[in-house]
């Protein structure tokens, strides 16, 4: 049993290391949500935004006050929404239910900038991610973690491409 726990553990605080900034001044963190209809998947960054780490998943009707809380008690430099779409890049059906989110969340904090970025195939990604990692059926079955992983990874996909973006403008 302890060892089901550990890997169910092991997949909660999935992350990724990137190549440190040359200060080691804290920053803010970079949260990504993984924004649902009944749930949320949320991950953040350490505060030095080098390693991306699953938080929680919370249910979608109680996103904002958790937002809320967490922001009294931590600071964030960025928000990071999935964006759904499309293979042929046009909007999925759960946009209709992110924008209006979106749009709340910049409001209601204006100061925080908020990123998108394309989120197809998280979950996927996620799911298999647990397979490889010896979950059990059952474990996989938490689509919880799930979305808790898959807004690891849209995290992760967010601080590679601004690796990428940062290595590139340095080549210049």
């Amino acid at each position: 049993m302890k060892k089901n726990k550990r890997k169910k553990e092991l997949f909660a605080n999935y992350f990724v290391i990137l190549q440190p900034e040359t200060s080691t001044e804290k920053m803010g963190r970079i949260m990504a949500i993984d924004y649902g209809r009944k749930r949320t998947g949320l991950a953040v960054t350490d505060q030095l935004q080098i390693i991306a780490t699953g938080l929680t998943t919370v249910e979608t009707k109680k996103l904002m006050p958790f937002i809320d809380d967490y922001l009294k008690k931590e600071s964030v430099d960025c928000f990071v929404v999935g964006e759904a779409k499309h293979l042929d890049n046009t909007p999925s059906e759960s946009a209709r239910y992110i924008e209006p989110f979106v749009a709340t969340l910049q409001k209601k904090y204006p100061d925080i900038p908020v990123q998108r970025i394309d989120e197809r195939f998280t979950s996927k990604i996620a799911f298999q991610t647990m397979i490889d990692g010896g979950l059990s059926r059952k474990q996989r079955q938490n689509k919880a973690l799930i979305d808790t992983v898959s807004a690891v990874l849209i995290l992760q996909n967010y601080m590679q491409s601004k690796e990428i973006e940062k290595t590139r403008n340095q080549q210049s």
